[in-house]
């Protein structure tokens, strides 16, 4: 299957950390958001779409490629993020779940891990979640890459 990662990842270099360790896991092509060629999207099975969260979703790049993403039904993506509170995910990834969705993308998996964060107010105690993301956080993201592999099973 042939996967691309896409990535925005600007502070810390949080989410390049994890975009790394899912595409050396599935050894698969990696690019930054600014190189990528929208065009050339089509070209793959399945499309990997990664920030850290900025107010509440994904950083507005990533979310403005998907608006601007030509409508691509049936092509299979994920999302993943890093983020200063990981407890709200699935609300977090929403909007940007949205966008691919419309474009006739099938989501077939979300990840998201801590990342250091020194956005305020977290920057007045220098930062939030230092060291992260720690090597239990890559090694769940690698976990998370094989798992995108495996063919559902339906129970």
């Amino acid at each position: 299957m042939k996967t691309l990662i896409i990535y925005q990842s600007v502070h810390h270099g949080n989410t390049e950390k994890v975009a790394k360790a899912i595409a050396k896991e599935l050894e698969v092509d990696i690019i930054k958001l600014d190189e990528i060629e929208i065009r050339k999207v089509k070209d793959y099975d399945l499309i990997g779409f990664g920030s850290g969260i900025y107010f509440a979703k994904h950083h507005i790049a990533l979310l403005n490629l998907a608006d601007k993403s030509p409508a691509l039904k049936g092509k299979k993506a994920f999302i993943f993020s890093t983020s200063g509170i990981p407890l709200f995910t699935k609300f977090w990834h929403k909007e940007l779940k949205q966008k691919l969705t419309k474009k006739g993308f099938n989501i077939i998996g979300e990840f998201s891990c801590k990342g250091f964060t020194t956005f305020s107010p977290y920057k007045l105690i220098g930062g939030t979640n230092k060291r992260h993301p720690d090597e239990k956080d890559l090694e769940k993201a690698k976990d998370f890459a094989r798992k995108l592999l495996k063919p559902k099973t339906r129970r």
